[in-house]
């Protein structure tokens, strides 16, 4: 990604001459279009954007004229460190709701972007983190095409909260949801878990292990568009981002009225990652991931589609992991390798606060 050239911006009140965001960039006057005009808009700029509309203007007829649902999601993003190995507070925000949005199948198409930041954030930051907002969108395949930024008194903000929403197109014949899994169905995940939230945690307490842990923080997008060329008999989608693939499966469990079987030796975990973890008395099932996901589906196109999935660059580790079941309804249960059955419950708070 290209840095931002901040010599190259020229208006009336050059942002250069303001090198940190003060209260009068929320204001709505010179300095708030300064701060659109130079940074926001040179990096996400579209025929929607470029109106400057109190709304964007979409026309989705030619998109739906042969069928199919829209899919809307919103998220919004507090995590501290706002840059960590891997990515940063825009990465996330970026592929946080197009993977949201894909995991319903659909295709993502339209970003909203909203910015709450506090006074006296170094302008620099804010840039790169925009800018890989526009190279990570731009890389899924969609278009941030409305957005907002508000100035909070300096000590009330935390340096910068994003709000992300999404749009996309469900194609016809496709109905993903929690509550489809059936007794029968296996659970696969797409690769290594808890790389995120260790990530973060090692950035935030100035951890060190022997093998640096990165995020794993991807967009999922184009991973599914490949699953849905299988089948688009997939009854299940989940991104397992707080609170892991447990938190995920427990939700999936609950709304679909079964169990779920996880057998412990068939999940990948990274050593690095269950080398923290047992440092720091976690369980990786509670980890977040920001570039994993979990499908539950027939079983008879288990192995077309581990196959189709291992072949792209984010499933490439990907592996059966459970099944569903008529047994314990509403619970996940883990499998040993020593025989035994241990349930998985969902946990009352996070392990790892501020993770996304």
């Amino acid at each position: 990604m290209n840095d931002l050239d901040f010599n190259a911006w020229t208006c009336p009140l050059p942002l250069r001459d303001y090198p940190k965001i003060v209260l009068g960039h929320g204001g709505g006057g010179k300095l708030s279009n300064e701060l659109v005009e130079n940074l926001f808009l040179p990096v996400f700029s579209n025929e929607s954007l470029d109106k400057l509309s109190d709304s964007a203007q979409l026309d989705v007829g030619e998109i739906l004229k042969n069928g199919g649902r829209l899919a809307y999601s919103t998220d919004s993003f507090v995590v501290q460190p706002l840059f960590f190995r891997g990515g940063n507070i825009g990465h996330l925000a970026v592929c946080g709701t197009v993977n949201d949005v894909a995991m319903s199948g659909a295709r993502p198409l339209f970003l909203s972007a909203g910015f709450i930041i506090e006074e006296g954030f170094e302008v620099e930051s804010l840039g790169k983190i925009v800018g890989t907002m526009g190279e990570i969108a731009r890389k899924s395949g969609v278009r941030i095409v409305t957005g907002d930024t508000k100035v909070v008194d300096r000590g009330k903000g935390d340096g910068l909260f994003i709000n992300t929403s999404g749009i996309g197109v469900i194609p016809e014949g496709v109905d993903i949801a929690p509550h489809r899994a059936r007794a029968g169905d296996v659970v696969i995940l797409s690769g290594e878990i808890g790389l995120h939230g260790i990530a973060i945690m090692s950035e935030r307490e100035g951890l060190e292990f022997d093998a640096p842990v990165e995020s794993d923080c991807a967009n999922l997008n184009f991973l599914v568009e490949e699953m849905l060329d299988v089948t688009k008999d997939i009854h299940v989608l989940r991104d397992p981002t707080r609170g892991g693939i447990a938190s995920a499966l427990n939700e999936i469990a609950k709304a679909s009225n079964t169990g779920i079987r996880i057998y412990d030796e068939r999940v990948p975990v990274p050593d690095a990652v269950r080398g923290a973890c047992e440092m720091l008395g976690l369980d990786p099932f509670y980890v977040a991931n920001e570039g994993k996901l979990l499908a539950i589906l027939p079983r008879e196109r288990a192995d077309e589609m581990l196959e189709k999935m291992r072949a792209h660059e984010f499933g490439q580790k990907a592996a059966i992991v459970g099944e569903v079941v008529a047994e314990h309804v509403g619970m996940v249960v883990a499998k040993t390798p020593f025989g035994s059955t241990r349930v998985v419950d969902m946990q009352l708070g996070e392990q790892l606060p501020r993770i996304c």
